[in-house]
């Protein structure tokens, strides 16, 4: 439908044989297509569907949606005569016979040296061609940069690239970092006498406001499970022993930032966190294949799980 001439498209049941006035508009569609080898009704500024192309042609709103003439790509008098074949009045467009005249007048030049012009039309070919494939390989690279970003989002760097080259990631045993656990004190009942969605909302807002505050500091976030954080220091690039003062010093500004949260949906409520921060060894590696997670295990883990269960709840530096 994008070569049928306007008059047709508007028929309930246009001829099936179309019309010799249809078929000139047909012509200048394909003429545009050969002249410029960018596809069938090619618009440079307004890129729309064909769908929404055959609608607006039907339409034949002033001023008509014609595909777009180059004159870089063509000569100005073969621009002019494609015009001509996809006027919208029928009657406006010329006959196959003066345009079988004008193109030989075109051609007359170029039949002289055949030679040239099928060097020129191939060199034009290998242009478009290469065009095309930078434009392809430039897409390709933004979506490999942004698959990598998150993938290094879910995993530390040196496990990314590890599974980028398809190499089996092993366990690594740790002999010191800090590991901090906290928590929603009455999350429970929050989520109980809210929504769904504004339990969502909650953790999305409060744990997007750590995840900033968490990047100025040498940590590592491992998870979010419910209202549960949890975030490390010392892995997996080790730091010597400035891991306790990192995750001492991070817990502190979440702190800060809780004192200053308002929920959505209960403005006037005061969230308090209750924090758990334990040092030692722990043993780390991935875990699983679908959906692979970065696991830390040992009594480490264990122990600053139990002292933020058994924590006490506060809401600012000072308490």
């Amino acid at each position: 439908r994008l070569w049928m001439a306007p008059e047709l498209l508007r028929l309930d049941s246009p001829p099936p044989r179309g019309s010799q006035k249809g078929d000139v508009y047909s012509f200048g569609i394909v003429l545009q297509e050969v002249a410029l080898r960018r596809g069938a009704f090619y618009l440079e500024d307004d890129p729309l569907s064909p769908k929404e192309i055959v609608d607006r042609v039907v339409l034949g709103e002033w001023p008509c949606l014609r595909p777009s003439v180059d004159p870089q790509s063509h000569s100005p008098e073969l621009g002019q005569l494609m015009q001509r074949c996809w006027a919208e009045e029928p009657t406006e467009r010329p006959e196959f016979n003066h345009i079988k005249l004008l193109l030989r007048k075109q051609n007359r030049e170029s039949r002289t040296n055949i030679l040239d012009n099928l060097l020129s039309r191939m060199e034009q070919y290998a242009n478009n061609l290469e065009e095309l494939v930078e434009e392809r390989t430039q897409a390709y690279h933004e979506e490999k940069r942004k698959a990598e970003a998150l993938l290094y989002q879910i995993l530390p760097h040196s496990v990314a690239e590890q599974l980028k080259r398809g190499e089996t990631v092993q366990a690594e045993a740790f002999d010191s970092v800090t590991i901090y656990f906290s928590d929603i004190v009455g999350f429970t009942s929050i989520s109980a006498e809210s929504t769904p969605m504004e339990v969502v909302t909650l953790l999305n807002d409060l744990y997007t406001c750590f995840d900033a505050i968490i990047d100025n500091f040498d940590v590592y976030k491992v998870e979010t499970i419910g209202d549960a954080y949890m975030v490390v220091s010392g892995l997996p690039v080790r730091n010597g022993k400035l891991h306790g003062g990192e995750i001492a010093r991070m817990a502190l500004a979440l702190l800060d930032a809780v004192k200053t949260f308002k929920m959505r949906h209960r403005p006037d409520q005061q969230l308090k966190l209750r924090i758990g921060i334990h040092s030692g060894p722990v043993c780390a590696g991935v875990v699983g294949l679908k959906m692979p997670r970065y696991c830390l295990f040992g009594d480490t883990v264990n122990t600053s799980s139990r002292m933020e269960s058994s924590g006490e709840g506060q809401c600012s530096c000072s308490s």
